[in-house]
Formats: structure tokens, sequence, C-alpha cells
């Protein structure tokens, strides 16, 4: 389990990025994080994993308290926490197979990494893992030769590799196309229910998140302004999320003019100019 009690973040500029975030995530729980760029959602992330370091409040994985760690124990603190990032952050010399023991570096000594000598038991892991991430037949591919889908596939199971007890994911769906984006989302939602991880997903792409995760985070100017089901995100909070907007309209209705092919436009603005 997940928890944040009172974290802030200011930076040396005076910006206040976070203020007084308290949040809960148990195991097995998938949350979106959604808001405006700019509210905060990538300082709450990187808070989590002490890449930067609140200014107040703590944070903690289980019972231990990850703000008060240093060195050696903030290390095996971050074993603890996976990542899966928006450009995928694979080694493209690198084979699948490679990439995805990568997510064992932290376990095992400098030179057996470095030959890549890694335990049995890690590689049957591995080869579980590109199973489940449907990449059984793909474990001798480079980095280089695959899709985005693909990538992001192999970043997932990196990341399970490490035997988390909670996944941090960065906008996992970015780059990819509206099919290949559910099928991620999906696998993501699919692995931590079945590991019992708890899950942060930032996330722009609100109607994904409504379709897939279990709870959705709303922050605006560094607050959190909405927290519950995602069945329960209607226009007047999209609103307290976003600002102004008119929700009702269907993303498919805007801009019909622009899709239409140019004879239907010609032919709309001709009925138009004689009646």
């Amino acid at each position: 389990m997940l928890t944040l009690t009172g974290v802030s973040k200011r930076y040396q500029t005076g910006e206040l990025a976070l203020s007084d975030i308290d949040l809960t995530i148990p195991a097995g729980q998938v949350i979106a994080l959604i808001g405006p760029s700019g509210a905060g959602k990538s300082t709450l992330i990187r808070c989590v994993n002490r890449l930067i370091e609140p200014t107040d409040g703590k944070v903690q994985l289980d019972s231990e308290d990850i703000t008060r760690v240093r060195g050696a124990r903030l290390r095996q603190a971050r074993r603890q926490i996976g990542m899966i990032f928006q450009n995928y952050a694979l080694v493209e010399r690198l084979s699948v197979m490679e990439n995805v023991l990568s997510g064992r570096l932290a376990y095992v000594g400098f030179w057996r990494s470095y030959f890549r000598r890694f335990p049995k038991s890690d590689i049957q892991q591995a080869f579980h893992l590109l199973r489940r991430v449907g990449l059984e037949t793909m474990f001798d591919k480079r980095g280089d030769a695959l899709s985005g889908g693909q990538k992001q596939r192999v970043g997932i199971a990196r990341a399970l590799m490490q035997n988390p007890k909670l996944l941090l994911v960065d906008e996992p769906t970015a780059s990819l196309d509206p099919k290949t984006s559910r099928q991620i989302m999906r696998l993501i939602c699919d692995l931590c229910r079945e590991q019992q991880l708890a899950a942060i997903i930032n996330i722009h792409d609100v109607v994904l998140a409504q379709q897939f995760v279990d709870r959705v985070v709303g922050l605006r100017a560094g607050r959190i302004v909405f927290d519950g089901s995602p069945q329960d995100l209607s226009p007047a909070i999209l609103t307290s999320i976003y600002g102004e907007e008119d929700w009702e309209v269907p993303a498919d209705n805007e801009d019909d003019d622009e899709r239409s092919p140019p004879e239907d436009r010609v032919r709309t603005l001709t009925v138009d100019a004689h009646p």
C-alpha cells in the first residue's frame, strides 16, 4: 500500500508544484492521475520514487517512510518501485530478453550483470513475463526492431522483473495508436490486479482512463480537486480539473468540416450560399 501524507513541493524559484497531497492506494488498485499540463502529475510521481525531494510530508510504501531513507536503504526501497516510461527507455542495441533482464540489475552483482550471467530463476521469470505480455517468440529481437507497442510491452515486463510492490507509469500510451493504447492499458491494469500491485498512471487521455482504471485522481495547480470513481467524472468535475470546455460534445463530432472531404465542404457552402 502506498500512502502520501501532506506531500508538498516548492521549487527554489518559489513555485508551488504540489500542495498538501493526501493519497492512499491499496495493493491491487490502479489509479489514473489526470490534469492539465503543469498540474503537478509528473512532480508527484517523482516525489514518490525520490527522483525529486518533497519539501514537506511523507511517502510510505507499506510501513516504510521513503522520504527518510538514504544511500543503500534508498536503493533498496527503489527496488520495490517499478517504472514504465513514455519513451520506453530500452537499450535498443540489446535484445528483448536482455532488456527485460535489466530489471534485475539491482539484485545481481556488477560482474554478473556485466557478463549477463543471470541466475536461471531470473531467466525463467523473464520468459514467463514475455509470454504474459505476448512477446515470447521475440525474445532474441533487438530493441530497435520493435514497434512502439512492442517496446512498451518490453518495458512492462522489465518493470515487473523487479518484483515491485508499486508501479509508476508515465504516459504509457502517448506515442501509440488507439487500438494499441487500449491493449497496453488493459495489460497494465490486468497485471496489477493479478499481482496485487498498487499503480499510479499519469495519463492525458481521460476516456482511456475511464475505461480501464479503478479510480481517478484529478490535479489542478498542484492540488487534488477530484478523487473518485471514473464513472463520476461529470462535465462539472472535468471543468473543475481542466477549466471551461463543452464536455458534452463527443470528440468525434468536433471539427466535422475539417475531417469531411473537400467536395462535401464545397457542396455545403454552395447550398448555404444559395437557399
